[in-house]
């Protein structure tokens, strides 16, 4: 099994999601190429890492995200929600993320931002990618195609890459006309001919977001190039090791 590893908001499934712990986690795994993550902006303009715009699903505070510097949000506990040894776990910045995984792994950027929730932030996270010479270790995704035309715009360099949940028959030209080269697909949609008519069209793909060692080696006979994201690696070990 020859398949890339993308832990999906860092090692989600173990720690929680896209908190310092959850990319400690999934680094700790050797075989994890790529950390998916989600990026959204504080009030004071700095891109943060994580899911809901709302605040109250892993932080428990009232509020929104853009409503908070990042100061503020690094201090909130993202942790607690998912077990009390994990307590004080911050919301930690894309900067933050970028410093603990250069030279380790690469980082896919999902863009949290629908009809320009937060103008700037495509400049932002694209300048900070070249700050930290990743502009060629990182995609940018996004289901938002005007936030990708955005990217494309300031940057003939990085990568960005399209998510969808579907399979419609125009993708392959949706991509050319967005000038993207890679594909963040729902697992259910991904067959035989789908990634053929990627693989012709130099389209790189990822799976999300498998979770069982069975369905993760259905996937992988598909095609060794396959991008398996998952919330546990430890699973993708296991499914690994079941086809060595």
């Amino acid at each position: 099994m020859l398949n890339p590893c993308v832990a999906h908001r860092g090692a989600s499934g173990l720690a929680p999601e896209n908190t310092m712990a959850a990319f400690r986690e999934a680094l700790s795994f050797p075989f994890v190429q790529w950390i998916e993550l989600d990026v959204q902006m504080s009030k004071d303009g700095i891109p943060v890492v994580i899911h809901d715009d709302s605040l109250r699903r892993t932080a428990r505070v009232a509020g929104r995200v853009h409503e908070f510097t990042a100061e503020q949000l690094g201090k909130m506990d993202a942790g607690s929600w998912f077990d009390k040894s994990f307590a004080g776990e911050g919301i930690p910045t894309l900067q933050q993320v970028a410093d603990a995984t250069i030279g380790r792994c690469r980082l896919n950027v999902e863009l949290k931002t629908y009809g320009g929730r937060y103008p700037g932030m495509e400049k932002k996270v694209v300048e900070l990618l070249y700050k930290n010479g990743l502009q060629h270790d990182a995609v940018i995704t996004s289901f938002d195609r005007e936030a990708l035309r955005t990217v494309r715009e300031l940057s003939k360099e990085v990568r960005t890459g399209l998510i969808l949940d579907a399979s419609p028959w125009t993708l392959v030209t949706d991509l050319e006309r967005l000038g993207a080269n890679f594909l963040s697909v729902g697992y259910t949609r991904v067959t035989e001919q789908l990634l053929a008519s990627l693989r012709a069209a130099r389209v790189d793909v990822m799976a999300w977001t498998v979770n069982d060692a069975p369905m993760m080696k259905r996937l992988a006979a598909l095609d060794s190039a396959l991008m398996i994201c998952t919330n546990y690696p430890d699973r993708f070990a296991q499914a690994k090791n079941e086809l060595v």
